[in-house]
């Protein structure tokens, strides 16, 4: 089915037209339309069209009102109803115009959201191709806190773009090379037992005792290498057998890897959150590059030799002292760091993977690395302008507003946040089903309890602009009250459980009925959804979906009390307000589940 024009755009399209009649040199001008509480639409455009053109913005507004009046702005059908699209023009203040538009337009176009089931979302016009590197966790090390936010993200962001039709490419950019697996590679070959009893590849293991084990060997080896000059001497030769590709060495590091990868399957799946083998590309893939990285660059002068490691410079990156700071690409002892690995990707990225664009879901304390590893990308010629593009996202705080730590000061570890926020959820949606007299299962309210308890942690991250901090604060995020996911479950729940009482009343849309005000509200919120996820989707702004989400929730709230359902009265009204609950069951579940969040059916 073809998209579905908002009533946004058809009542732009009206303003347009007629603007165009009244005063035919403004057929270009822009409307400048947008949602208003005085009435539906407000029309702005008036008032810089009068400026530019040294007229009086009231006469130019009543002349665009006597042009709609007379054309078939107001006449035009919504549906089959023969019913005006706009009921009412009025000026107001210095020119603009407020404008109504109908009930039966309002009902006529959300049937026709609710007859597709894409609810009226179109494809993007022209889709690309898209590579985001989101949630980037180190190889033998647990995951933590800061790995939530690149996560989350980038998962919501890769629905949404996937929904709209863009090709979607994930990367996660794994810790999985350098000096550390020297040591523990080094220590394992010391101590060969220690991975024996997993299997080798720790196949039948749960993620929790396979971490635990690699962070065990971790700090053990590490203890080793600050205090044995000798073992750390043998250490770093290890990384040079590594990085050179000695088949034994290389043995060992993939039985690393392969532990880690069990972990890190294990937090995903809890978190609810798909990821494929495949899609799990290491700084190890790209180590075979490095040397042309190198070269290339340095042939054709993009960066030079300074002080032994070969550098990129910029005239606008500077330190405290004034002097240039550079991206170095290599160090003075030949080794790679970050910026070489970074560098490597995008040419592959780019070159092999075809990306039209490039997301990068990473801390916002690593602004600087990306831009100078952009700006040198694009120097090189690897990287068209403005292809590539960091969504930088704040710093997860405590409730005393300082980073989240442990009360021994230490990150805390995610597993350990998941864990306690289904804790919390199942005890909410056990109390709620007691409250309710609702005959749960003890694997029902566990079930829900991971939905609940999951969706809480996301929303909460979701539900704010990526840029900013937010305070990690369970007993807010589980409260059935406020913007949180459980107040959008839960009115998902709701809307399901009206749908089951209804009998043999089904939905159906009826635009020859009058709406009350709260039925107006809602059903112009709903008709926003599509032209909600198009703008989500081309600033990559997941908090713009949820706040969207909230509203409707805080919309269908509002209905709820108001305008009575099943007991309506006539057969119309009762299944006209069947039709708007089920619409918005489905705006609800199709949103949420772009941002990675369930809508169980019972709460």
């Amino acid at each position: 089915m073809a998209s579905v024009p908002s009533l946004a755009a058809t009542v732009h399209q009206r303003v347009a037209d007629a603007l165009s009649a009244a005063l035919p040199e403004a057929a270009s001008a822009d409307p400048l339309l947008r949602r208003s509480d005085r009435a539906d639409f407000q029309a702005n455009g008036m008032l810089a069209l009068a400026k530019k053109l040294k007229g009086n913005p009231r006469e130019l507004a009543a002349k665009v009102v006597g042009a709609m009046s007379g054309t078939a702005g107001n006449t035009e059908a919504a549906g089959e109803t023969g019913e005006a699209v706009i009921a009412g023009v009025e000026v107001s203040g210095p020119g603009f115009l407020n404008i109504t538009v109908s009930d039966a337009a309002i009902t006529a176009t959300l049937a026709a959201r609710a007859a597709d089931e894409r609810l009226g979302v179109p494809y993007a016009e022209t889709p690309g191709t898209t590579v985001i590197d989101y949630s980037q966790p180190n190889v033998a090390k647990e995951m933590h806190v800061g790995h939530l936010r690149s996560t989350v993200i980038g998962d919501a962001i890769v629905k949404i773009l996937e929904h709209r039709g863009e090709k979607v490419v994930r990367r996660h950019h794994i810790g999985d090379w350098g000096t550390q697996f020297g040591m523990l590679i080094q220590y394992l070959e010391e101590h060969p037992h220690e991975l024996d009893h997993s299997g080798g590849d720790g196949s039948g293991e749960s993620g929790e005792a396979a971490m635990s084990r690699l962070n065990r060997l971790y700090k053990d080896s590490r203890a080793l290498f600050d205090s044995d000059e000798e073992f750390k001497a043998r250490a770093r030769d290890r990384v040079v057998k590594l990085q050179s590709g000695d088949e034994r060495t290389l043995e060992t590091w993939r039985r690393i890897v392969g532990e880690s990868m069990i972990y890190f399957h294990a937090v995903y799946d809890q978190l609810d959150v798909e990821i494929h083998d495949a899609d799990v590309v290491g700084e190890s893939a790209y180590n075979d590059d490095l040397q042309q990285v190198v070269k290339d660059l340095e042939a054709d002068g993009v960066a030079v030799r300074s002080e032994g490691a070969l550098c990129v410079f910029f005239d606008d990156v500077k330190g405290p002292d004034g002097k240039p700071v550079p991206l170095i690409v290599q160090k003075s002892n030949g080794g790679f760091g970050y910026a070489a690995t970074d560098l490597a990707a995008i040419r592959d990225r780019v070159g092999r993977l075809g990306a039209d664009t490039l997301l990068y879901v990473v801390d916002a304390r690593q602004a600087l690395h990306f831009k100078m590893v952009f700006e040198t990308a694009r120097r090189a010629g690897w990287l068209p302008e403005g292809a590539a593009r960091q969504l930088a996202f704040g710093t997860v705080l405590g409730k005393d507003g300082k980073p989240f730590k442990t009360r021994e000061g230490e990150t805390v570890r995610l597993v350990d946040l998941l864990n306690e926020a289904v804790e919390r959820a199942t005890a909410v949606v056990r109390e709620k089903a007691e409250q309710g007299g609702l005959e749960l299962t003890e694997e029902e309210i566990a079930e829900r309890g991971a939905q609940v308890g999951i969706g809480a942690v996301k929303y909460a991250d979701l539900s704010t602009s990526m840029s900013r901090d937010y305070v990690f604060d369970l007993d807010r995020m589980v409260s059935l009250n406020g913007d949180t996911s459980v107040y959008l479950q839960y009115a998902y729940a709701r809307i399901q459980s009206i749908l089951r009482k209804a009998g043999e009343a089904r939905p159906a849309a009826h635009p020859e009925l009058a709406l009350a005000s709260a039925e107006r509200a809602l059903g112009l919120h709903l008709d926003e959804f599509a032209e909600t996820l198009a703008g989500v989707a081309e600033t990559y702004e997941p908090h713009r979906l949820a706040a969207y989400l909230y509203q409707l929730a805080s919309h269908y709230t509002t209905f709820y009390d108001q305008c009575p359902v099943l007991k309506a009265g006539d057969e119309a009204t009762v299944e006209n307000r069947l039709f708007l609950c089920e619409l918005t069951a489905r705006t609800l579940h199709q949103g949420m589940a772009l941002l990675g969040i369930r809508t169980p059916e019972r709460l």
